[in-house]
């Protein structure tokens, strides 16, 4: 969330930072958060010169009341119980108005940084890098959704009915695949300084408003009414809450999670071939990081983040390559994002498998994630994100890369986690 004081400061910024967005709405959703904000303003101006004059009263009073001046007195008494009535009603009218201005500022997303290029869509994003060799695959080579249904290590159909479309059941080797997975990206993590955690896989409406997802996002996330808990989308959400109204010692930075969760996304209206098998799931796992950083340290931080998974991708042997995403594909919260995509040779197109996000300090505003810095004061941190990795369209690209006449062979570097060589 942005502070009100940046962008009652800073107007013609924002309006540029949204316009690259292409928020339609931009002027007048600022334009009302400026006028809220001014109004609340006003009225606690107003709360405090009345509360300030009740104040005075009281001391009034009693020295009336000390120099034997009864009648005055209850003059000024009656006067303070009109003053408490007023105070009330102004107090009552703050608190809505900063309920107003608190909804408008959840509809303004982050501002993008100066590098994010313009553009509309995800056609409009632009690659920065790319590494490694598409495979040339034998003839009648197959989609993933083929192998898994040849080789009996992933059962959609299974899934569908246990649960519905986009529930996999892994079996097997799949399914020790699957697991190689999640251990090395970890193991990857952990050597690279990311302390692995295990947090909750639902959170509360708190946790969700502090990340961003809500409201942006509510219509994608699974949600227990009964208990009013979501499923979440992401470990992004239940990590980066740890540090939810913390105030961090400025010797703490940087500080490094990762943690392995399954995601839950409803991914309402996604249907046709490009969501086919694993390339759109609503429960899918992941391996995340997340950090915590001084803000003169963050884009730092994002540059070795972005190595980080190039080189779990180098290890892998897949070909990949990083997208620096346009102002319209950006996400809600980030204000720098890049995406790394691997390519599916059976597919003959690019597979997302991970996004690294700066976010600033725009989610640290919404968790009240402070840190006192050398003069003493409190300061916003950044905060930092990644999937390292998401398993879905990894194991996609793995498969069908991978995919030999005798059968899918597996990366040197999984052998020693999944316990085989070959998948035939």
């Amino acid at each position: 969330m942005l502070q009100v004081a940046f962008i009652r400061e800073n107007k013609e910024i924002v309006l540029e930072g949204l316009a690259k967005r292409n928020l339609a709405n931009a002027e007048e959703l600022v334009s009302k958060t400026i006028a809220a904000d001014e109004e609340r303003r006003s009225i606690q101006t107003e709360l405090d010169s009345v509360l300030a004059e009740s104040n005075k009263l009281s001391k009034d009073i009693g020295q009336l009341f000390k120099t034997g001046k009864r009648e005055e007195a209850e003059v000024l008494k009656q006067k303070t119980v009109e003053l408490k009535e007023t105070s009330k009603v102004l107090g009552e009218k703050l608190q809505d108005k900063a309920n107003e201005l608190q909804e408008l500022l959840y509809l303004i997303p982050n501002i993008p940084n100066k590098i994010v290029p313009g553009g509309n869509s995800e056609e409009d994003n632009v690659t920065i890098f790319e590494e490694g060799t598409v495979p040339t695959l034998h003839e009648g080579a197959l989609p993933h959704w083929e192998l898994a249904k040849k080789y009996d290590i992933i059962d959609f159909e299974l899934g569908n009915k246990i649960t519905g479309a986009g529930f996999p059941v892994y079996k097997g080797k799949g399914a020790k695949l699957q697991r190689a997975l999640i251990n090395y990206f970890l193991d990857k993590n952990t050597e690279a300084g990311y302390n692995e955690v295990q947090v909750p896989h639902l959170v509360n409406e708190a946790s969700g408003i502090a990340t961003g997802q809500l409201p942006d996002k509510e219509g994608q996330m699974y949600h227990d009414a009964q208990d009013d808990l979501y499923l979440i989308p992401t470990g992004e959400v239940p990590v980066t809450n740890i540090y939810r109204d913390v105030i961090v010692k400025e010797s703490e930075f940087p500080i490094c999670n990762t943690a392995y969760t399954p995601c839950f996304r409803r991914e309402a209206g996604s249907y046709g071939a490009h969501v086919r098998g694993l390339n759109r799931l609503h429960q899918f796992d992941k391996v995340e990081i997340v950090r915590i950083e001084h803000p003169t340290k963050s884009y730092e931080a994002l540059d070795g983040m972005v190595e980080h998974v190039k080189g779990i991708l180098q290890e892998l042997k897949m070909p990949y390559r990083i997208l620096r995403l346009c102002g319209g594909d950006i996400g809600f919260t980030s204000a720098l994002t890049y995406d790394f995509e691997m390519f599916s040779t059976a597919q003959d197109r690019w597979l997302e498998i991970s996004s690294v996000s700066n976010f600033e300090n725009f989610q640290a505003n919404r968790l009240k994630l402070r840190f006192k810095n050398a003069e003493g004061k409190s300061e916003l941190a950044h905060t930092l994100n990644g999937s390292s990795l998401a398993l879905p369209r990894v194991l996609a690209g793995l498969l069908e890369n991978c995919q030999t006449p005798e059968g899918i062979k597996i990366p040197d570097v999984l052998i020693p986690y999944c316990g085989f060589n070959i998948i035939n």
